[in-house]
């Protein structure tokens, strides 16, 4: 097998293992007749007289299908709000298993149009609302929450308009604004997220299975954090605002409930009635990516499920590592070059600030391979691109065409480049299987892409000042660089993988 063909096996085996099927039947059983448990992650809860559900996010329908299975007859009813022509999809896909069955008790409303908040997501949002009202203590409310949810759940705090709040998302996200900040002040301006929907659902016991596409898996941020306590206050929100320029020119609406909202953070409300649980995540589907390199025969490594920030820099850390690698294939690792490859590692790491990412340590590990096998670097999380241009592309078509520059220029800035002597091919994908607003889940790309491309008449420089990376994949060698998977019916960021092996070894 190519080293491509083994980093697209590892994508999907990371992909495969999160999947909402398999994910549901490792984390939820039902116990007992006469007095059924719920049984989550070895945690019981006893199903008293009704069991809901409702959910909202990418994965969300196929969570449902197979949490329905489980449920049978004990579910009463549900109600999930999921992407816009998401069962068309899955259908054309043959994704039978991630649909609901006919006759199914579970309500499907689909919304949030290119994952922005829309009409019909505030009609599922509010049927939401409507049925988490209604419950009493001896009810049990399951909550299935996963990637996009927060676009699948809007739910403005009057007077504010939902084309108002979308307005303001838009415009912090093309000025570069991260998921955290973008939530921070969704949350603030909503009446669910912020653990308002657990809010509303009690005295019922709510059980929230998520499926994590945050950094950190943080309960208060992913979707919004509908059944967890928020740890912002509207100060936080504020804050975000300015850092992007956007306090002078908010709605009258927004203005309205900001100040209206006490700027510090209110006593710590009652959540003993809530149980969040973690039943997927970006760690998760590289443990399995690494677990699949072993037996190919790398030594895999794993840099961080946490890697962020700016683009530009998360691929310069890339180049710089295959650098280093190269370097140690070819003897020259412990050189003058080496340790400077190390310096530029280690000033990235410190510009980027990855959470959790011990650097030194993981370069260490390096330093203690023989030359013997490939090796696989794996790593997750999610890049943000700030917006200059006008073409089509996602970060992860953008990383990949950035780190295959960035190789380029190693290449050609040495005389005699380590890079000319190993087989290296890079892959970024998003594991939903939707890269932005492009067919493509993400892209490879290899040393020598930049030059083979500059044969076909295409400049990856001009592309990339545009964010125009779809269109260069699309057109490099017919697409054969984009990673396309179609929808995944998953979500938990995206996936990095480097391999690496010397030309001379098969």
């Amino acid at each position: 097998m190519s080293l491509r063909e083994h980093a697209l096996s590892l994508f999907r085996s990371a992909v495969g293992t999160v999947r909402p099927a398999p994910m549901l039947k490792r984390a939820v059983k039902l116990q007992g007749d006469g007095c059924p448990q719920l049984i989550v992650k070895g945690q019981a809860f006893p199903v008293k007289r009704n069991l809901y559900l409702v959910g909202f996010g990418k994965a969300v329908l196929g969570m449902a299908a197979a949490a329905e299975e489980i449920l049978g007859d004990h579910l009463i009813r549900g109600i999930v709000s999921v992407p816009l022509g998401i069962q068309e999809s899955l259908q054309r896909a043959g994704m039978q298993e991630m649909l609901l069955k006919p006759h199914s008790r579970i309500q499907v409303i689909e919304g949030a149009k290119n994952n922005l908040p829309d009409p019909e997501a505030l009609r599922g949002a509010g049927a939401i609302q409507e049925l988490a009202q209604g419950l009493t203590a001896d009810d049990l409310l399951l909550v299935l929450i996963s990637g996009g949810g927060s676009a699948l759940l809007p739910a403005p705090i009057p007077p504010i308009l939902l084309e108002e709040k979308e307005e303001l998302t838009k415009m912090l996200a093309s000025r570069g604004a991260a998921i955290q900040e973008l939530n921070t002040v969704r949350k603030t301006l909503s009446l669910l997220k912020g653990g308002g929907l657990a809010r509303l659902a009690y005295p019922a016991q709510v059980v929230s299975l998520i499926l994590s596409d945050v950094i950190g898996d943080p309960l208060d941020i992913i979707a919004s954090g509908p059944t967890a306590a928020s740890s912002h206050s509207v100060q936080d929100c504020l804050q975000v605002l300015a850092k992007y320029n956007l306090l002078h020119s908010l709605p009258e609406s927004v203005e309205t409930v900001l100040s209206s909202s006490p700027t510090k953070r209110a006593a710590p409300e009652d959540y003993s009635h809530v149980c969040n649980v973690i039943i997927g995540s970006n760690a998760l589907a590289l443990d399995e990516a690494k677990r699949q390199a072993e037996g190919l025969g790398y030594v895999a490594l794993i840099l961080s499920a946490a890697v962020c920030g700016d683009i530009g820099h998360v691929a310069a850390l890339y180049c710089q590592l295959i650098r280093l690698l190269c370097l140690g294939f070819a003897g020259l690792g412990e050189g003058p070059l080496g340790n400077e490859v190390r310096g530029n590692l280690l000033q990235l790491a410190a510009e980027l600030d990855i959470p959790g990412l011990n650097l030194a340590e993981f370069l260490q590990a390096l330093r203690g391979l023989g030359p013997e096998k490939p090796v696989c670097i794996l790593a997750g999380g999610e890049t943000t691109v700030r917006l200059r241009g006008s073409g089509k592309g996602g970060r992860n078509q953008e990383l990949a065409l950035r780190v295959g520059l960035g190789l380029h220029r190693a290449r050609g800035a040495e005389a005699s480049s380590p890079l000319g002597g190993c087989e290296i091919i890079f892959l970024s994908g998003g594991t939903d299987g939707q890269d932005g607003p492009t067919g493509a889940a993400g892209a490879f790309c290899s040393p020598g892409l930049v030059d083979e491309a500059f044969q076909e008449g295409l400049d990856a420089e001009a592309f990339l000042s545009n964010n125009d990376s779809y269109t260069f994949f699309s057109h490099f060698q017919g697409g054969r660089h984009l990673l396309v998977t179609g929808l995944t019916g998953t979500n938990v960021m995206d996936i990095q993988a480097a391999l690496i092996r010397p030309k001379d070894r098969s």
